[in-house]
C-alpha cells in the first residue's frame, strides 16, 4: 500500500470503534451520533445511567453505553479494560466551575475543579492508551478561558490552560498516537437546561449578538471538528478554538458568555463557567 493509499484509508471511520467519554448529552453525544452516521461503533460512557440508556437509543444498534464513574481511577481501568482495543477516544467530560474573585476563592472547592476536568482525563488517557490502535487518536476538551481570560476566572482559566498543555505532552509522550483538544465557545446544548425557557434563549441571543458570527454554535458543528481531527492523520499536540470569533471581541462584549468558557455537559445559571 502506497503512502497515498495509507493515508486515504486513515480518515476512514467505518468499522472504527471510538470511545467517547460525556458521550451521553451535549457535544459528546453529537460526536457519537456522527461518528455512528459514518459506519462507526461508538462507546458511550457517563455516569448518568438514565441518560446513557436513553443516548444509546438514539445511536440505532452501532453503539453501546457504560455507566462509569470518572472520578475513580479503578473504574476507568476496569471500563478500559472491559472493552479492550479501539481506535479513538474523546474526551468531552465535564462539571461546573464557580467562577469567583482570587479573594473570595475556596481553595478546597478549587482544587475539587480539576478532578474531572483534569485527573479524570489523565486516568482515562493513562488506561485507554495501551489498547488505542495504530493511527489512533485521542481528542480532549478544554475552553477559551484559558486563551483570554476575564477577572474571576482565575481558576477556570488555570483548569482550561492546563488540559492545552497536557495535550501537547501527551502528544509527544504517546506518538505515533496523535493527542488534539477542541475549545468551544457558548454552544446551543442540554447544558443549559436548569435556565429556564426564556432565560436561555435570552443568553443564546445576548451573547450570539456579541460574537462574529451573529450567534451561539450548535453541537453538531462543534462535533464535526472532532471528527475532523479523528480523521486527518497529520496533526497533533494542536487546540482547535470554535467559539464565533470570541477571542477577537473586546473583553467586556463577551461577558454574556462566561458560563461556557470550559466546554462543560452540566448545566448551571450565569456567571458561573461551565
Amino acid at each position: 500500500m502506497t503512502q497515498k493509499e495509507q493515508n486515504d484509508n486513515h480518515g476512514d471511520l467505518f468499522g472504527k470503534r471510538i470511545v467517547v467519554l460525556g458521550g451521553s448529552s451535549g457535544i459528546g453525544l453529537a460526536v457519537a451520533q456522527q461518528v455512528v452516521a459514518r459506519g462507526a461503533r461508538a462507546i458511550i460512557a457517563s455516569s448518568n445511567t438514565d441518560r446513557v440508556k436513553q443516548a444509546v437509543t438514539t445511536l440505532d444498534t452501532k453503539a453501546e453505553g457504560h455507566t462509569l464513574d470518572l472520578s475513580n481511577e479503578p473504574d476507568i481501568q476496569s471500563f478500559f479494560q472491559k472493552i479492550g482495543d479501539f481506535d479513538h477516544l474523546v474526551f468531552t467530560a465535564g462539571d461546573t466551575l464557580q467562577l469567583n474573585e482570587l479573594v473570595a476563592t475556596d481553595l478546597t472547592n478549587a482544587r475539587r475543579a480539576f478532578e474531572l476536568r483534569y485527573w479524570a482525563a489523565l486516568a482515562a488517557v493513562k488506561y485507554a492508551s495501551p489498547h488505542i490502535r495504530k493511527d489512533g487518536s485521542i481528542v480532549l476538551t478544554t475552553g477559551v478561558a484559558g486563551r483570554r481570560p476575564h477577572k474571576g476566572w482565575t481558576v477556570a482559566a488555570s483548569v482550561c490552560g492546563t488540559i492545552e498543555a497536557l495535550t501537547r505532552a501527551l502528544a509527544v509522550e504517546l506518538a505515533p498516537i496523535r493527542v488534539n483538544a477542541v475549545c468551544p465557545g457558548v454552544v446551543r446544548t442540554d447544558l443549559w437546561q436548569s435556565m429556564n425557557a426564556d432565560a436561555r434563549e435570552h443568553m443564546y441571543e445576548s451573547v450570539g449578538k456579541s460574537l462574529l458570527v451573529g450567534r451561539v454554535g450548535e453541537a453538531g458543528e462543534i462535533a464535526r471538528v472532532y471528527l475532523f481531527l479523528m480523521q486527518e492523520g497529520y496533526s497533533t499536540g494542536q487546540t482547535i478554538v470554535v467559539d464565533g470569533g470570541a477571542m477577537l471581541m473586546q473583553a467586556g462584549r463577551h461577558d454574556a458568555g462566561n458560563s461556557s468558557v470550559a466546554g462543560s455537559e452540566q448545566a448551571t445559571d450565569t456567571p458561573r463557567v461551565a
